[in-house]
């Protein structure tokens, strides 16, 4: 048997790393695989890159121009089915192919002749819309019937709304295809069974972590920043936003009293202009331990995103031994339990503040208990999970 996977990256970002431990775990089986990628650089002796990079630039320019997300790329599409041909797999994995980096139209014909099995891990939920990968803040619900008029628009298209023209196109494409849908999780599920894509098989593949990285790490942090004796309530995000409610911590600055202290991770220096000086901001860390440090030196970890596929970060809190307050958006509900962390209502932030004040005051949650939920989510289990799902 033969696997090729499809995504933007190869061992870089969430999903290229996804791809990354897929591939290693078939190695381990003797399973011959291949990541075709076109973002980025990697030494992985299996991955093959497809794109360039001066081409997909000129590529996003003109999605942006004209308004057909989706439908640009031709000649690395083109180029991708060759190297798909040359290495002939019995199973062709999708990721992320909206990266202007695929032509639908051209691929999806030659995928609809190929006779190989499809399986689609839908990251975000951009395949059932006409131009978003996420439409939870906005609260559209179009895509179930028609998209059309998009509010969003101005993010993907400048001057056009294509929006009912690509929805249209979609549907047509991705019927007839022998293909399994992933989700990683149970919320972007039912959003696939509420679409055109409804009658696809889907398999729900929780993303994982390294829980040989994320776990109890003790460290300086409290020391270092004179946070001894402070209640320390940490979010992280690496594209700070009112999508992952940035405003909601700047809120929370002016409500809790001194024994509180905020700690962002991931900000720059445009997100520290609307920072309070009472917020520490740390802009990255140096590596996925030192991040690990920092969650197990926290009373709370706080994720109050509005849009979320899944939301790794909670789980990640949890490994390290840090309950969680979420809202109930998207995945985010999914990764914690009564044990582990507490969800409240999307954009209340006066249940926040209280569940924080509560939490921090009583010691609500024990560390075994929030290390146990995260081991569900062991990355070796899970991505062991998309082997089964190939009948290797």
């Amino acid at each position: 048997m033969k696997i090729v996977q499809v995504n933007v990256t190869c061992g870089k970002g969430s999903t290229g790393k996804i791809c990354l431990a897929v591939s290693q775990l078939l190695n381990q089986k003797g399973i011959e695989n291949y990541i075709l990628y076109s973002s980025g650089t990697t030494d992985y002796p299996q991955a093959i890159k497809y794109q360039d990079t001066p081409y997909a630039k000129r590529q996003a320019l003109k999605s942006r121009v004209f308004g057909n997300y989706g439908f640009n790329s031709t000649r690395s599409t083109k180029k991708l089915i060759s190297e798909i041909e040359k290495i002939n797999p019995d199973v062709i994995h999708l990721h992320n192919i909206h990266s202007h980096n695929c032509n639908l139209e051209v691929f999806f014909k030659y995928l609809k002749t190929a006779n190989k099995k499809v399986f689609w891990t839908f990251h975000d939920c951009w395949p059932v819309t006409g131009y978003c990968p996420n439409f939870d803040m906005v609260g559209c619900e179009k895509w179930k019937t028609e998209c059309s008029k998009c509010v969003q628009r101005k993010e993907y298209s400048w001057f056009f709304d294509k929006s009912k023209k690509l929805h249209d196109k979609k549907k047509k494409l991705f019927s007839g295809v022998d293909m399994t849908i992933v989700t990683p999780s149970k919320w972007i599920a039912s959003v696939v069974k509420q679409s055109f894509l409804k009658d696809y098989p889907v398999k729900v593949i929780y993303n994982g972590i390294d829980l040989d990285i994320f776990k109890p790490t003790p460290s300086d942090f409290r020391n270092k920043y004179n946070l001894e004796d402070k209640f320390i309530i940490l979010g992280v995000a690496f594209d700070w936003s009112v999508r992952k409610g940035i405003d909601v911590f700047v809120e929370l600055s002016k409500r809790l009293d001194q024994r509180f202290k905020i700690v962002l991770v991931g900000t720059n220096v445009n997100i520290d202009k609307q920072l309070p000086s009472n917020i520490l901001s740390i802009h990255k860390t140096q590596n996925q331990s030192e991040l690990a440090q920092i969650y197990s030196a926290c009373d709370v970890f706080v994720n109050p995103t509005r849009e979320e596929a899944l939301g790794l970060t909670n789980i990640e809190a949890n490994a390290c031994g840090t309950p969680v307050i979420t809202f109930n958006t998207g995945g985010s509900p999914e990764c914690v339990d009564k044990d582990s962390g507490i969800v409240v209502a999307k954009n209340d932030i006066d249940a926040i503040e209280k569940q924080v004040i509560s939490l921090c005051e009583n010691n609500t949650f024990s560390k075994e208990n929030c290390i146990n939920k995260a081991k569900e989510f062991d990355k070796n289990q899970k991505f062991r999970e998309y082997i089964d799902l190939y009948n290797c």
